[in-house]
């Protein structure tokens, strides 16, 4: 009797995937396959380990690889896996399309803010500066300036200009994991003059705090709650705006003194750059022109280098 309801079960399971509805209403592929099932155990039955389970067998199965592996990484992050997530992503990526590759690095980037661990944030400074080198050489949104990303089901245009600062910023907070405020706020200033926001004046702010130099900080913090920058009318970006000037009133936090490691590791950023331009200058005369936007970036070395 048990073997029978749990096979009406499956077989309904099955029946309201392949439904016309379902594909309508959730967007997900037509067929009945582990991934469209996946999906199935994720968005109508609310089971997301079950979720997991079927997108294992996806990817096993071949069956539409890309998309199974970045939506298995969310479910993952979802359930405080974010660690297993990017193991997941490492190991498997390599089963995925070359056009998937981009869209799993923005996963990746966002899987390493959940994870705490030190060698981690190294993997997520290295991760970001190789998208900053892709985006230098033209090589990021396929040498195009724009591309179409997706969010929460919904189609929207992200440009080059945008995506630089979006990688800046979170290259800018790695950086402040690693108590680096030096070379953190150097990459927050870069990434304001690009696409300026008022989350990332916020960090801004922090980093200068940081650094013991509250002048700047408030200077940078009013910006947010006088409503001057693009964000400013986002409740929790005031909020913690509002919040900071407080415990510059209150009482300024102690800044963190830097060591030999902070400091090698902004040289290690200016090295990382000279990179950059050397890349560049090899292929320079083998590729069309370097987007606009890397004109702005162009004394970015020089700024980590005072």
């Amino acid at each position: 009797m048990e073997n029978s309801s749990r096979l009406r079960r499956v077989t309904d399971e099955k029946t309201t995937a392949a439904s016309p509805e379902f594909h309508v209403v959730h967007k997900v592929p037509a067929g009945d396959g582990p991934y469209v099932r996946a999906k199935h155990a994720q968005l109508v039955q609310k089971d997301p380990e079950g979720a997991i389970v079927l997108f294992w067998k996806a990817i096993n199965a071949g069956d539409r690889v890309d998309s199974a592996l970045k939506d298995m990484a969310v479910v993952m992050k979802q359930l405080d896996r974010a660690e297993e997530a990017i193991e997941a992503v490492k190991s498997f990526r390599g089963l995925c399309s070359r056009q998937a590759q981009e869209s799993l690095d923005n996963v990746l980037i966002d899987l390493y803010k959940f994870v705490k661990k030190c060698g981690r944030v190294d993997e997520q400074i290295e991760l970001l500066r190789q998208k900053l080198r892709m985006i230098y050489d033209g090589d990021a949104f396929n040498g195009k300036p724009t591309k179409t990303a997706r969010s929460h089901g919904k189609k929207f245009q992200v440009s080059i200009k945008q995506e630089t600062s979006r990688i800046l910023g979170n290259l800018g907070w790695a950086y402040m994991q690693k108590k680096n405020h030096m070379a953190a706020e150097v990459v927050y200033r870069k990434a304001q003059m690009i696409d300026p926001d008022a989350n990332k004046a916020c960090n801004l702010g922090l980093c200068l705090m940081k650094q013991a130099r509250y002048d700047e900080a408030r200077s940078v913090l009013e910006e947010v709650v006088h409503g001057r920058l693009p964000g400013s009318d986002d409740t929790r970006s005031r909020n913690r705006a509002e919040e900071l000037i407080m415990d510059l009133e209150s009482k300024p936090p102690t800044p963190d003194l830097y060591n030999l490691v902070g400091l090698d590791m902004i040289e290690e950023l200016v090295i990382g750059l000279d990179e950059i331009e050397q890349k560049w200058a090899q292929w320079a005369p083998q590729r069309h022109r370097r987007l606009p936007i890397f004109e702005q970036l162009s004394s970015f070395k020089d700024q980590l280098a005072c």
